[in-house]
């Protein structure tokens, strides 16, 4: 941890980032050791939306290591939630009361670890009174942990993280990801797709939306956007985003809250640029 972070969030004597950190570095290794080595792969909402028992066998050490030190708090992860997106918003709606609330997302790219394809990540953040405190996400193939606090700053690797210094859309190098649900979204990210590219340096898609939030705050990229997320899927991320100089809202320019399931992130300077364009091409989703 960077000399000029201040001391983490805690309860007693438990710092609430620490377990968090531990947490996702434990069940990111032991992901990475499950690479080609998983014997079960189950279809959720459509053949582009997929479950392996490491999703869940990850979800489940989670749950078990952030309990162990933290009993009376509530956990939202996705293997925990019935496939599709009437049961996400269901799931997060009735976690919202609880004070301390854990979104976890125990393997976000799940498609690419079924691949080979070493862009995945894990991804942990702590509410408080629906607010994010705490944001990890840990990449297991390049050994990078990403950690924000709340007004503390966010960090790669010990060092600041900010985001990119890119004043135009047409400067900037932007990432987006395609729907699972192939519905009514992907038409709109279809459209997004032809309004933007025009626009940009480039596009880029990995799968992994946890880890593309966060290359915009390490500013590796100056921006993303997406339709059709979950809580677990963002909510890490943002907090790095903000916590690193950029901003987040949802795809029509409003503030970002747990609900949202729309995003466009940047490094500030080319949001508004950004989300114009995703609103006048109709690729801003319901």
């Amino acid at each position: 941890m960077s000399s000029e972070q201040k001391e983490p969030f805690t309860v007693g004597s438990k710092s609430f980032t620490a377990v968090a950190i531990n947490t996702a570095a434990k069940a990111g290794e032991w992901i990475k050791s499950k690479l080609g080595d998983f014997s079960s792969l189950t279809i959720k909402t459509s053949p582009h939306d997929l479950v392996t028992e490491v999703d869940k066998g990850s979800e489940m050490m989670i749950r078990n290591l952030i309990m162990t030190h933290f009993p009376t708090h509530s956990i939202l992860g996705e293997e925990g939630v019935e496939p599709g997106a009437a049961a996400s918003i269901k799931a997060l709606q009735e976690a919202s009361d609880a004070e301390y609330l854990w979104i976890v997302d125990p393997v976000d790219g799940t498609t690419n670890f079924i691949h080979g394809f070493p862009f995945f990540s894990v991804s942990i953040a702590l509410a408080h009174k629906g607010e994010i405190i705490v944001g990890v996400v840990y990449d297991p193939n390049r050994d990078e942990l990403f950690v924000a606090e709340k007004g503390k700053g966010a960090y790669v690797h010990g060092r600041r993280t900010m985001v990119s210094g890119e004043e135009r859309l047409l400067d900037s190098l932007v990432a987006t990801g395609f729907p699972t649900d192939r519905g009514p979204n992907i038409a709109g990210n279809m459209r997004g797709l032809e309004a933007v590219v025009p626009r940009v340096r480039n596009v880029r898609s990995g799968g992994s939306a946890a880890l593309h939030l966060a290359y915009v705050a390490a500013g590796r990229l100056s921006g993303y956007w997406e339709l059709g997320l979950n809580a677990w899927d963002i909510a890490a991320g943002m907090l790095l985003v903000k916590e690193s100089g950029g901003h987040v809202t949802d795809t029509k320019g409003n503030p970002y809250h747990l609900e949202v399931r729309n995003i466009v992130a940047t490094n500030g300077r080319i949001h508004d640029e950004l989300a114009q364009l995703l609103q006048e091409s109709d690729a801003a989703g319901n």
